[in-house]
């Protein structure tokens, strides 16, 4: 990016190597250093703006190849050369921020299976959604570290299962911890994308995540507006308040276009996604966010078959209010890629995740959020190759 919000291909180049397959590296240990990456100077990437384009995301770690948000999915996704790893944080009982997608843990951890804690099932309303399961509110950061992980949608990723029981729910402290140890190792900062859920939930609870996690940014030296971290959350608000904590950049995520930031909903505030992702939302978000982070969908529709249509003018518009645009989520699987790319008609296999990436990166994205990291890097060299 130029002066003026102005995209300046030239300015930053595809950078970093895809490890292939797991072979070679040691996985899931702290403190090892991996394959490849992008080490530039020796101190990595100075500034958010610096990063290569597009910049991968690993999406909750390497999530195509190990349970979500676990010490062994972010250390996969780095050992691969992942250029960002993200986290979700929710908070404990006692006001601990932990990584997971959700607060409802009941799918990807063993709680079922501990008699101890059957009577903490509930039922309740997160954002507007009933919900049956047990939740990470109810439990202090020590009765959480007694669960272990496992994988979320074992039927599409079975080989996924294999790693069911090996790692515990990482806090936001030990993940900070790990980037530092892995920094020292690798001579260059970690970038980490880092996620508020739910926080308006949260704080009707008494269990305010923005605050939590500005003094963890701090005690870190990752409150800085050029720190090796974005913020970001659907939630507009959140990131309003983080901007009045810290300096380091943050990202506003965006959902279907139908759809109304929980917060706008709670505050009786009646504009959409559609209405975020006009020239006015977008200005009105860059008042307070360096970015966005919207569904591929805002990039790119679909039309009633499930291919993809015509692209929308959302990454113009967007960069000339300055604004990069992180969205999410490339997987490899069938079942979640476009019909058009669809290969065989197994939903778990493997279709033409490369096809996809290259439609959607020759619509100008900054980054993208993947499942799967070490494909996304070699789609983005790919990509750099051909331009």
């Amino acid at each position: 990016m130029t002066q003026g919000g102005q995209r300046n291909p030239g300015r930053r180049t595809v950078i970093g190597a895809a490890v292939l397959g797991a072979g070679g590296v040691t996985l899931g240990l702290p403190g090892t250093a991996g394959a490849a990456g992008s080490e530039g100077d020796g101190r990595g990437h100075t500034s958010y703006r610096d990063l290569p384009v597009p910049t991968v995301v690993a999406h909750r770690g390497a999530s195509g190849y190990r349970p979500e948000h676990t010490i062994g999915s972010y250390q996969l996704a780095l050992d691969m050369g992942a250029h960002v790893i993200e986290q979700d944080l929710v908070p404990t009982k006692d006001g601990h921020l932990v990584c997971r997608h959700e607060n409802d843990i009941t799918g990807t951890t063993d709680v079922a299976a501990h008699p101890e804690f059957a009577s903490r099932k509930a039922t309740k309303s997160v954002d507007g959604v009933s919900l049956t399961g047990w939740f990470t509110e109810d439990f202090t950061l020590a009765e959480l570290k007694t669960l272990r992980a496992k994988e979320r949608i074992p039927g599409t990723r079975q080989e996924n299962t294999l790693y069911d029981g090996r790692w515990t729910i990482p806090t936001f402290e030990e993940v900070l911890r790990w980037a530092e140890q892995e920094g020292r190792a690798r001579g260059r900062r970690i970038w980490l994308h880092i996620e508020t859920k739910h926080p308006t939930y949260f704080r009707g609870r008494g269990l305010g995540l923005e605050e939590p996690l500005a003094k963890l940014l701090r005690t870190y030296g990752r409150h800085k507006k050029n720190s090796p971290n974005f913020l970001q959350s659907f939630e507009p608000g959140s990131m309003r308040r983080m901007a009045g904590l810290v300096a380091a950049p943050r990202v506003v995520l965006l959902s279907g276009a139908a759809t109304r930031p929980w917060d706008f909903q709670v505050a009786g505030d009646p504009r959409t996604v559609a209405d975020l992702v006009k020239p006015e939302g977008l200005k009105w978000i860059a008042d307070f966010a360096q970015g966005i982070g919207p569904t591929l969908d805002l990039i790119i529709p679909k039309d009633a078959t499930g291919k993809l249509g015509a692209p929308t003018t959302l990454v113009r518009d967007a960069h000339a209010r300055g604004l990069i645009l992180h969205p999410y989520t490339m997987r490899n699987e069938n079942t979640f890629l476009p019909a058009d790319f669809r290969r065989g008609t197994d939903p778990a296999a493997y279709g033409d995740a490369f096809g996809a990436f290259k439609r959607y990166f020759e619509q100008g994205i900054d980054g993208i959020f993947s499942d799967h990291p070490d494909t996304a890097l070699l789609a983005a060299e790919d990509f750099a190759r051909e331009r």
